[in-house]
């Protein structure tokens, strides 16, 4: 390949991993297996490694993960949520032993903690002077959701520790799962009731933790098991082991299948073990973690971006089973993309029953040659993902029919067109096409976006269903009677919504940018575009050349942006927009030559915002960041000022205990002006619009 194919590549595979890590991480509905999602990652990481001038900081080989929901709020970790390194097989563990023991010599044979890998969703409990303060899931690994009010309650999580030799600040990592006899009978309620039940418990586990009412967390049989810990305040001794033993003398509960083992045939001993006993256990398993026993090694070896280097999970195989295709639909999601799903005879693999499968896309059907009337072998992929593994062609019917690409949506009727040298095949209809109008709608609003708050998926299904809402800018025109005559939306309901979108016509150009949606323009990018052009109109009127020429923008990138902004009825819903009241402060600055950091105002600042003010948040925060100051979700020592609204909450009274100072809304104008600098509002120096409207 040449050196502009190796970076087309690049940028394809960063995109598709950053969709599918958004499926999985985000919206817990992921669309491929595990298998394949590490092939992509694999293949990524190789390109990197033979091209590092091409690696760039938001790359996902430098990040764990991705987006965090928009309907629960944000908290920063202060250590990161990191991920695990896999092995599919016993080869890849063999490995994993290598490097340990050619790193560390000394240690013959090697010690390692043995424990089952809970299929559940991550979290972390922080306990300040025994009492739990936070509980927050991975999220990005960096940044998690803030999930405490249903972690309180969780049966099997302390709310204060027992003894009172704990740490001052102990942050607990561990896993919420459902165990089958629960999740058995909360899918039997949920039946009984006319809802839909779950597909498998960790999607019960992890939507049930996400829930914004805990009177709902409480009613589901979840449980807690720690596995390991982020920051502490105080010596973890020498040995994993050891520390856990220390979680449950403190009224954590660990795995009672912990185990310790030496080296590498007592990691092998333990995996079989485990794996004849998986099917008796009461909670669903996908593979055993295995982590080395001594601490200073641990440190020594230290971690990848995206996992450490003394750990590895030790994937069991996926579970299959023999069914037929009877036919295959095509699915399109919010960015266009024309997915096949093969319709199943239904099939039970692992206590699930099957009746679809992802094909990925058309390149793969081709590569595995699936035909309609195929008798095929399906695998649930990281036992939660079913999909084709192979064809028996020997069974093949002579009546079975090739599998062919739909030349129009079967959702709008657009034309449906494959880009040179991409596998994904997409709807050309845009916010035109229902099936990506409701997702299209629904990032628009979402938190990081244009954060219309009480816009859910139900409504927003209703409004778009009923042709209310064709494209974001008819949001702007409901109306409070209109919207009162919606199921569940009652009159107070509707006015507080019409108020959340007169508050998000104030936005900023980052955010605006963000909110269309444009393919593989995620928050960084969007930034980076609003601080080089300044215009929403430059944009708009930007060419690939110079688009390449911004970091982390490459020419795939680049081809979308333009390709979204040549589109007439994408033009025109920007300009909608515009006219319906969208905003932004304008700071008059050359974008060829923004200012140095050091030379802003409050560069060395750091700010956390709580409570309720005047302005939206994301504003005033925009407009801290724009003066220099960095603006975290976290407090610590390091913190400069608490900008404090109504309703503060706890993060309060943790300012006063870390001597931080704690400002309101005239403080942080007083501090501004005191800087000589206008406020936000002021900075506008010309209609942003340009005539657009």
């Amino acid at each position: 390949m040449t050196s502009s194919d190796i970076a087309r590549r690049i940028e394809a595979l960063r995109a598709e991993i950053r969709h599918h890590n958004h499926r999985y991480y985000v919206l817990d509905d992921p669309e491929i297996p595990d298998a394949e999602y590490d092939r992509l990652f694999a293949e990524l990481q190789r390109l990197e490694a033979e091209h590092p001038e091409l690696i760039t900081p938001d790359s996902p080989t430098q990040r764990v993960g991705a987006e965090v929901r928009p309907d629960l709020s944000e908290v920063r970790h202060s250590v990161p949520m990191i991920s695990l390194d896999n092995a599919m097989n016993d080869a890849q563990l063999v490995e994993f032993h290598r490097r340990i023991t050619a790193a560390l010599p000394e240690l013959d044979p090697v010690p390692y903690t043995a424990e089952p890998k809970f299929d559940g969703l991550a979290i972390s409990l922080r306990y300040e002077s025994g009492v739990l303060v936070l509980a927050a899931t991975r999220g990005d690994g960096t940044r998690g959701e803030d999930v405490t009010h249903n972690a309180r309650v969780i049966p099997s999580v302390p709310l204060r520790l027992l003894g009172g030799d704990w740490p001052e600040v102990l942050e607990v990592r561990g896993e919420v799962y459902m165990p089958r006899a629960g999740f058995d009978r909360l899918n039997a309620d949920l039946e009984a009731r006319g809802e839909r039940p779950f597909a498998n418990p960790r999607n019960a586990a992890a939507g049930s933790l996400r829930q914004l009412d805990p009177r709902i967390a409480a009613q589901r049989p979840l449980r807690f098991c720690a596995y390991g810990w982020g920051e502490i305040s105080g010596e973890t001794g020498t040995s994993q082991f050891e520390m856990l033993q220390r979680l449950a003398g403190w009224g954590l509960p660990i795995s009672p299948e912990l185990r310790r083992v030496a080296g590498l045939d007592g990691c092998r001993a333990y995996f079989e073990a485990l794996a004849q006993r998986r099917a008796v256990l009461d909670y669903d398993i996908d593979g055993v973690v295995f982590k080395l026993d001594h601490l200073p090694a641990q440190a020594a070896l230290g971690a990848t971006a995206h996992h450490p280097r003394w750990a590895i999970a030790r994937k069991f195989p996926a579970q299959e089973a023999l069914t037929e295709v009877e036919a295959v639909e095509f699915q399109v999601g919010r960015t266009g993309a024309v997915t096949p799903v093969a319709r199943l005879r239904p099939v039970r693999i692992g206590g699930v029953t099957v009746s679809k499968a992802t094909l990925h896309n058309l390149d793969e059907v081709r590569r595995k040659d699936v035909r309609i009337g195929d008798t095929v072998s399906i695998r649930r992929a990281g036992d939660v993902i079913p999909e084709i593994v192979r064809v028996l062609v020997e069974r093949r019917p002579d009546g079975a029919r090739p599998v062919e690409l739909p030349t129009r949506c079967p959702v709008c009727g657009s034309d449906v067109i494959q880009p040179e040298g991409e596998a994904v095949a997409r709807c050309s209809g845009g916010l035109w096409c229902p099936a990506q109008r409701k997702e299209a709608i629904r990032h628009f609003a979402s938190r990081r976006a244009l954060d219309i708050e009480g816009l859910g998926e139900k409504l927003i299904e209703q409004l778009v269903d009923l042709d209310w809402v064709r494209e974001p800018a008819d949001l702007y025109g409901l109306t409070a009677d209109r919207l009162a005559s919606l199921d569940r939306m009652g009159e107070r309901s509707a006015a507080n919504l019409i108020a959340a979108l007169e508050r998000s016509k104030e936005t900023t150009l980052a955010r605006f940018v963000f909110a269309l949606g444009i393919r593989g323009v995620g928050e960084t990018t969007a930034q980076q575009l609003a601080e080089h052009f300044g215009r929403i109109e430059a944009l708009m009127a930007a060419r690939v050349e110079e688009l390449v020429t911004i970091k982390g923008i490459g020419p795939v990138v680049a081809a979308h942006i333009v390709g979204f902004m040549a589109q007439p009825h994408n033009r025109a819903a920007i300009a909608h927009l515009l006219a319906a009241g969208i905003h932004w402060p304008e700071v008059e600055r050359s974008a060829s030559a923004p200012a140095e950091p050091s030379a802003l105002p409050l560069s060395d600042k750091t700010f956390v915002i709580t409570g309720t003010l005047s302005r939206p948040r994301h504003a005033v925060a925009a407009q801290l960041r724009a003066l220099g100051a960095k603006v975290t979700e976290s407090l610590s020592k390091k913190t400069d000022y608490l900008l404090a609204g109504t309703a503060p909450g706890s993060k309060l009274a943790q300012a006063e205990r870390l001597g931080v100072r704690v400002i309101d809304e005239a403080g942080l104008d007083t501090l501004i002006a005191r800087h000589q600098l206008p406020l936000e509002g002021e900075a506008i120096s010309r209609d942003t619009t340009g005539g657009m409207r």
